[in-house]
């Protein structure tokens, strides 16, 4: 309840209710395009950053394991949203696919706010974590599209691998990541009042867009909104407990095993649309990114996160 409390009056979780209460109030407040790139762009960079330097050392042997671990979980996870889609959703085979493709993958900004929240309790994560994000991606979107596969062709599979390796998430992540481990602590130094000094204030002002997005999202819901918010936030919830019991298993500290069942609970509303609208052009995307960024997201961000992070520290003790 303490941890909860902790993270429902933080200045990041209280940004994205502002965005929430200007989109019910219908305030013309608005975030410029230009801008919203911006804030997304130096995040990235900054969590990359951060993660190179950490990752520094790292055995090659741990590494290898981590990523064998994070690729397994994200093909269960993707197959457990397929099944979860069809069973309680009801959803038909493509569907289900395009659920499973974004309940599969990971969203950046959970694992950012997930991030700092173990820092900010004394628990900072390790810095592998950064690649095991880029890694999580990629086995849920293809199992997506190969469930879906009545409509997937070779061009779509390959369109999906580019798509993972070249956006801009993973650019900048494993960019930042490489810089980081390259520079080091002193190198990084000399850009330390840009990128770390500046993060918080940068976070928020993220939130809030990301608030006034997540509300525009809720707006959309019309029929069958009930099953699917319960989708929404038991399924993520079943797989945040078991990211935090396979990270444990795996000799990850507390406060990673708590971020990494954090990243295993988000949905994907950025990169898993983009390879759905490739892969799988019939499928009702819009519905998956009002779950993930409407019910989801909110959901980990209140409640989930808090909630790993009190499991992995019970699992430590």
């Amino acid at each position: 309840m303490e941890l909860l409390l902790t993270n429902l009056t933080s200045a990041v979780v209280l940004a994205f209710a502002l965005g929430l209460l200007a989109r019910a109030v219908r305030s013309d407040l608005v975030i410029p395009d230009q801008i919203q790139t911006y804030l997304s762009i130096f995040l990235l960079l900054a969590i990359g950053l951060k993660g190179g330097v950490a990752l520094r050392g790292q055995e090659p042997g741990t590494l290898a394991l981590l990523l064998g671990m994070t690729l397994a979980a994200g093909a269960a996870t993707a197959f457990s949203a397929y099944w979860f889609a069809r069973a309680f959703l009801r959803d038909i085979r493509r569907e289900a696919a395009a659920i499973a493709a974004h309940y599969g993958s990971v969203s950046a900004v959970t694992f950012i706010a997930a991030n700092q929240f173990a820092e900010r309790n004394g628990h900072a994560p390790e810095g592998v974590l950064v690649a095991l994000l880029v890694a999580l991606e990629v086995p849920a979107l293809l199992i997506g599209l190969a469930l879906g596969r009545s409509t997937q062709s070779d061009a779509a599979s390959h369109h999906t691998l580019r798509e993972v390796f070249t956006g801009k998430t993973a650019i900048l992540l494993l960019g930042g990541l490489a810089i980081g481990a390259i520079s080091g602590p002193d190198g990084i130094k000399k850009v330390d009042a840009m990128y770390f000094a500046l993060f918080q204030g940068v976070l928020m002002l993220f939130m809030l867009d990301m608030g006034m997005i997540a509300a525009n999202r809720l707006a959309e819901l019309r029929r069958g909104w009930l099953r699917l918010a319960a989708f929404a936030t038991v399924v993520p919830l079943l797989h945040g407990i078991v990211g935090v019991l396979l990270a444990h298993a795996c000799g990850l500290s507390a406060g990673s095993a708590g971020v990494f069942g954090a990243m295993l609970s988000s949905a994907s509303y950025i990169a898993a649309p983009a390879a759905v609208r490739a892969g799988l052009p019939e499928a009702d995307v819009g519905r998956c990114i009002t779950a993930a960024l409407g019910l989801t997201f909110p959901f980990n961000l209140a409640i989930g996160i808090p909630l790993y992070a009190a499991i992995a520290q019970r699992l430590a003790e």
